[in-house]
C-alpha cells in the first residue's frame, strides 16, 4: 500500500486554527462595531470586510502578494530588518487562510449581535457597567451560539481554501503544501487513489462542520 503524507493534513489543520483564532480577535471587534454602527463608515467597511466572498481567490492572491510580497514595502522591511519573508511560506498561507475565511465569521456575529434585545443591554449601562464589561458579560454569552457558528465557518473555509493560498505560500512539499493543494497535485501527478483518501477526508470534515453549524442555528431561531 502507499505511504500516505500527513504533512498536509496537519498543515492544512495549523493554517486553519490559526487563521480561526486571528480572525476571532480581528473579526469579533469589527462585528460588533457594524451591529451597532450605521452610515458611510460602517457601510465602507461592511462592504471591504465581505470583499473576500465575491473577489475571485486568484484576484485576492495578487492584492497579497502586492501588499506582501518581496518587492512590496513590508515584504522588503521584513526581509531587509528580519530576514523574513511572508510569501511562500505558511505565514503567508496563514494569512491567506484568514481574508478569505474572516468574513464568515464577521457576518455570522453580526447577525447574532442584531438579535439582541437592546434594553437589555441599556439596563446594565444604567447599573453603571462600562461598555466592556457589558461586551463580555452579556453581548458574549447572549450571541455565543452565532459566534461560534461563524467560528466553524471561518475554520473550514480556511481549511478548504486553494486558489488564494497557492498564490500566496505554493505548493512547496512539506513546508507550505495544504490539502487542497495536495489533491491539486496528486490529480496532476495521476494518482487518483491519493486524490479520493484527500477528497474523502476533506468531505467528511465539511459534513461534520455543517452539521454542527446547522445544529447552531437552530438554537438560535429557537432560543
Amino acid at each position: 500500500m502507499e505511504n500516505i503524507n500527513l504533512f498536509p493534513l496537519y498543515l492544512s489543520f495549523r493554517v486553519a486554527f490559526t487563521a480561526t483564532i486571528i480572525s476571532f480577535f480581528v473579526g469579533l471587534p469589527i462585528a460588533y462595531f457594524l451591529s451597532r454602527r450605521h452610515g458611510k463608515v460602517a457601510d465602507f467597511i461592511d462592504t471591504f470586510t465581505n470583499l473576500p466572498v465575491v473577489l475571485p481567490p486568484t484576484v485576492l492572491g495578487y492584492y497579497l502578494l502586492v501588499f506582501l510580497g518581496r518587492q512590496s514595502p513590508i515584504g522588503a522591511f521584513l526581509e531587509k530588518n528580519f530576514d523574513k519573508m511572508i510569501v511562500f511560506t505558511p505565514t503567508g498561507a496563514v494569512i491567506a487562510s484568514c481574508v478569505v475565511s474572516i468574513p464568515y465569521l464577521i457576518k455570522s456575529a453580526k447577525t447574532a449581535f442584531l438579535e439582541i434585545n437592546e434594553d437589555y443591554l441599556n439596563a446594565a449601562r444604567l447599573l453603571g457597567r462600562n461598555e466592556f464589561n457589558v461586551f463580555c458579560t452579556m453581548v458574549m454569552p447572549i450571541a455565543w451560539r452565532g459566534i461560534v457558528a461563524g467560528l466553524t465557518m471561518s475554520f473550514v473555509r480556511a481549511l478548504g481554501d486553494f486558489g488564494t493560498t497557492l498564490m500566496v505560500s505554493g505548493s512547496i512539499p512539506n513546508k507550505t503544501m495544504t490539502m487542497p493543494i495536495a489533491i491539486y497535485d496528486a490529480l496532476q501527478a495521476g494518482n487518483k487513489g491519493m486524490a479520493n483518501l484527500l477528497v474523502l477526508i476533506m468531505t467528511s470534515i465539511a459534513v461534520i462542520v455543517l452539521f454542527i453549524v446547522n445544529i447552531l442555528e437552530r438554537k438560535m431561531k429557537r432560543g
